[in-house]
């Protein structure tokens, strides 16, 4: 049955899709969950496709990680439908999985179809390997054969999954300049590379990269060598792989290689890839922010977002005009199982994991805890402790039941006995050079880091559940006498519900209305 018009481009998509389910079913899961491989869907691909903006008369794509070829099969849908098409497309794909490729290969074959039908020449060049070996091969070689400097758009889901330092794959990166951590830092960093200047990026990646040093390299190059010109968040953490149950927080990119950074960039965001999508215009400052010699990209996406990016940016201190430092726990469980015991008693001293986190305060001992109470006091473990005082203690991950991302207490020393302490390093922990803070200062910390507004605003650049160190030396503070104040009523309080500790921090720091 001969289907035309808009119909068959919505078709090749379907189709698309449904070889995608097809293939996710036939896939190793054990390869497929150590390579963070996950298969874009249609409405995802689509939305994607549709950020791309004006093309050449010829263009050159490349899709690297292509699975399928759910995003070339939405590039091709979108381009033959505009008043202006491309006279011809060439497609290069990528892809490594050997149950993936037929199901590549039937894709192309559809888009030279859907292609014919519209007037347009289409080629496809699918490459069975190792695109991360290829690319550098053909940076290195710097001829347009191999791919260097010749693509003019590239539209990626690259695959998500840790690189050691010492790995193949990091080898190879530095052999043309680049350093990533990650699989899918390494895909985007190379497609910029091979981009033409003026080449269009559009890539689906993890909002985790949007903050914190692990990442820094990766939005070094985002930065400086594109202009990010919209980005798009998912309202739910598993809408953009919903088939799959993925709940990373994702994020899509796009960006033009060399191309001078606008004065604004579109943020959107939607429930899911195929519902109504919100878009706001921001000035890039608002947008891409400093802190501490590195850059942050912070995605408000309601006008609340603003409001609070306003006052937490207004605020009149930092950590270190505060003379507070932050810190990770000592104790790492595994190394020191020997010295770990269930209970306390003469020659072991509190152990403090984010279990012991009860309402703002440190509950201890837990009898009820899986997690070992105590650790020997001895030459071996004596580097481990920390001074008795006051402390305020940060979980370094919240789980999935927390509706919060960062949750804080107080460590008391009137409450939790013992001359020293050790605290576990899912912990970070806020100090004064090492020994303890003022009991109001702790108090006030606590209060203020339990608080809403904190919350949201670590939620406009943290894509996940851990808030590192770098994340709260970040942050600005309230001044010293504000957090006193703050950490007085507090510590006068039984009640130290969100309500109360949301009162007490408006009264002290108000919002800008």
């Amino acid at each position: 049955m001969h289907v035309s018009g808009s119909r068959a481009q919505a078709a090749l998509i379907d189709e698309t899709d449904r070889k995608r389910m097809i293939a996710s079913s036939d896939l190793d899961q054990d390869r497929r969950a150590q390579m963070g491989q996950y298969l874009t869907p249609g409405a995802t691909a689509r939305l994607m496709a549709g950020w791309l903006g004006p093309l050449p008369d010829e263009v050159h794509l490349l899709d690297a990680g292509a699975g399928a070829g759910s995003l070339t099969a939405a590039v091709v849908a979108q381009a033959s439908q505009r008043s202006k098409r491309p006279s011809r497309i060439v497609a290069t794909a990528f892809e490594c999985d050997d149950v993936l490729l037929p199901h590549l290969r039937a894709t192309m074959r559809r888009c030279a179809t859907i292609c014919t039908a519209a007037g347009i020449a289409f080629t496809s060049d699918i490459h069975h390997g190792d695109f991360i070996t290829a690319a550098v091969q053909g940076l290195e070689r710097r001829q347009p054969a191999h791919g260097a400097h010749r693509f003019h758009a590239a539209i990626l889901n690259p695959p998500y999954c840790k690189m050691g330092a010492a790995s193949r794959e990091r080898r190879l990166l530095q052999r043309v300049g680049l350093d990533a951590t990650n699989l899918y830092a390494a895909f985007v960093a190379l497609a910029i590379r091979l981009l033409k200047d003026g080449g269009q990026l559009v890539a689906i990646i993890p909002r985790s990269c949007c903050n914190g040093p692990y990442f820094r390299p990766f939005r070094a190059q985002l930065l400086d060598e594109t202009a990010i010109r919209r980005i798009h968040v998912f309202d739910a953490r598993n809408r953009a792989f919903s088939d799959d149950g993925v709940l990373q927080e994702n994020i899509i990119v796009h960006a033009v290689k060399g191309a001078r950074s606008p004065a604004q960039i579109l943020v959107s965001h939607s429930a899911s890839a195929d519902g109504p999508i919100t878009v706001r215009k921001l000035p890039i400052a608002e947008v891409v922010r400093c802190a501490n010699g590195d850059r942050f990209v912070h995605l408000p996406i309601a006008d609340t977002d603003n409001a609070v990016s306003t006052w937490m940016q207004g605020l009149p201190d930092t950590l270190e005009s505060l003379g507070i430092t932050v810190s990770t726990g000592r104790v790492v469980d595994f190394r020191a199982r020997d010295h770990l015991h269930a209970q306390s008693s003469p020659g072991r001293l509190p152990l403090i994991h984010p279990c012991h986190f009860a309402a703002g305060m440190i509950r201890w001992p837990r009898a009820d805890a899986r997690k070992p109470n105590a650790i020997a006091w001895h030459a071996d473990t004596r580097a481990l402790f920390i001074p008795r005082g006051y402390y305020t203690l940060a979980k370094r991950f919240s789980s999935k039941e927390e509706r919060r991302r960062l949750v804080a207490a107080v460590y008391d020393p009137g409450v939790v006995a013992g001359r020293m302490v050790g605290l576990e390093n899912h912990l970070n922990y806020f100090h004064a050079s090492g020994q303890g803070l003022e009991p109001e200062i702790a108090y006030g910390l606590m209060a203020y880091l339990n608080a809403t507004p904190v919350d949201q605003y670590l939620r406009q650049f943290n894509g996940h559940t851990q808030v590192n160190a770098t994340d709260l030396r970040s942050l600005r503070f309230p001044s010293q006498a504000q957090l006193r104040r703050l950490g007085r009523a507090m510590r006068a309080l039984t009640d130290r519900s969100q309500e109360v500790v949301d009162r007490l921090l408006a009264a002290a720091c108000p919002l800008p209305r």
